[in-house]
C-alpha cells in the first residue's frame, strides 16, 4: 500500500511538472503502465479584421473578393499591432467664444508584426469578409524585447 501512495505522488508531481512548462506539442506522462496524453496549448492572443466587398476598386466581383480578403487581412494585422505595442493617441480641441468648434482624434499605431498564423477566413453576411490571425505569446515577448531594443538605439543616437 505504501508503494501505491509513492507511485500516486510520483504521478501528481509529473503531471504537475508537465503543467508548468509552456507549449503546443503533446507532452505524454506514464503512470504506472498507462500514458496519458496531455496537450497544453501555449498563450496566443488574436485579432479579427474586416472589410466590405464592394467597396474595393475593382468591377471584377472575384478581384473585389481577394481583395477585401487582402483588406481585411491587413486590419487584422493592425489588431495584432495594437496589442503588441499599444496605439498612440493625439487630440486636440478647440473652442471658440465658449463653443467647442473643432474636436480631433488621431490614432496611430506602428510596429513589425512576424510569425502571425492565419486562423480563419470567412464571408460575413453577402458583402463582408473576415480574418483572424493569432500570434504566439512567446513571439509577443520577442516582438517587445526588439521594440525595446531599437528605442534604446535611438535614444543613443
Amino acid at each position: 500500500m505504501y508503494l501505491g501512495k509513492i507511485n500516486g505522488i510520483k504521478a501528481i508531481l509529473a503531471l504537475s511538472a508537465v503543467l508548468s512548462f509552456a507549449g503546443c506539442t503533446p507532452l505524454e506522462v506514464r503512470s504506472e503502465g498507462s500514458v496519458i496524453k496531455l496537450v497544453q496549448q501555449e498563450l496566443v492572443i488574436s485579432a479579427t479584421g474586416y472589410a466590405v466587398i464592394s467597396v474595393q476598386a475593382s468591377d471584377n466581383p472575384a478581384q473585389q473578393r481577394l481583395m477585401a480578403i487582402r483588406a481585411s487581412k491587413l486590419d487584422a494585422y493592425r489588431g495584432l499591432a495594437e496589442q503588441v505595442y499599444g496605439q498612440y493617441v493625439d487630440g486636440s480641441t478647440t473652442i471658440s467664444d465658449l463653443v467647442l468648434s473643432d474636436d480631433v482624434y488621431r490614432a496611430k499605431v506602428q510596429g513589425v508584426i512576424y510569425g502571425a498564423q492565419l486562423v480563419s477566413i470567412n464571408p460575413v453576411g453577402e458583402d463582408t469578409y473576415e480574418v483572424t490571425l493569432s500570434l504566439r505569446r512567446s513571439v509577443v515577448n520577442d516582438l517587445r524585447l526588439l521594440y525595446l531594443r531599437h528605442m534604446q538605439q535611438l535614444a543613443r543616437a
